[in-house]
C-alpha cells in the first residue's frame, strides 16, 4: 500500500464528506438554527412588547385611577352641595313653617286679648253699673261718693 494513494484517497474522501455535508446536511441545519434564532428573536420582540404594554397598560390604569379619584371627588362634591341644598331647603321650611306658627299664635293672643277685653268691658259696665245703684241708693254726698269711687277704682284693678 502507498502512503501517498491513501493520503489523496483519504484528502478526496474528507472533501467528498465536507461537500456532502455542506450541499444536503449543513443547509437544513443552518435554516434549523436560523429559525431557531427567529423564533428567539421574535420571543425577546414579544416579551419588550409585552414589558411595553404593560407599562403603557399601568400608565392607563393610573390615569384611569386618578379619572376615578377626580370623578368621586366631584360626586362626593355634588353630594354635599346637594346636602347643602337639602339642609338650606329645610331651613326655609321649617322658617316659614315657624313664622306660619308666630303668626297664628300672634292671631290667637290678638283673639284672647280681644276676648279679655271685651270681658273686662262687661265686668267694667256691670260695676260701673253696680256702683252707680250704689250711688243712686245712697244719699248724694261727696266723701260717700269719693269712698264708693275709690272701692271702684280698687276692684277694677
Amino acid at each position: 500500500m502507498n502512503l501517498n494513494f491513501t493520503m489523496v484517497a483519504q484528502a478526496l474522501t474528507f472533501f467528498a464528506f465536507i461537500w456532502f455535508t455542506v450541499k444536503f446536511i449543513w443547509p437544513p441545519l443552518l435554516r434549523a438554527i436560523e429559525t431557531r434564532q427567529k423564533q428567539i428573536a421574535d420571543g425577546l420582540a414579544a416579551a419588550e412588547r409585552g414589558k411595553q404594554d404593560l407599562e403603557l397598560a399601568a400608565k392607563r390604569a393610573a390615569e384611569e385611577l386618578q379619572r376615578a379619584r377626580a370623578q368621586a371627588g366631584e360626586i362626593i362634591s355634588q353630594a354635599e352641595k346637594h346636602g347643602a341644598g337639602v339642609v338650606e331647603e329645610a331651613k326655609a321650611a321649617a322658617k316659614v313653617e315657624a313664622d306660619r306658627i308666630v303668626t297664628a299664635a300672634k292671631a290667637e293672643i290678638e283673639q284672647e286679648v280681644f276676648r279679655a277685653r271685651e270681658l273686662l268691658r262687661a265686668q267694667i259696665s256691670v260695676l260701673a253699673v253696680t256702683g252707680a245703684e250704689k250711688i243712686l241708693r245712697r244719699e248724694v254726698d261727696a266723701k260717700a261718693h269719693a269712698q264708693l269711687l275709690s272701692g271702684l277704682e280698687s276692684e277694677l284693678r
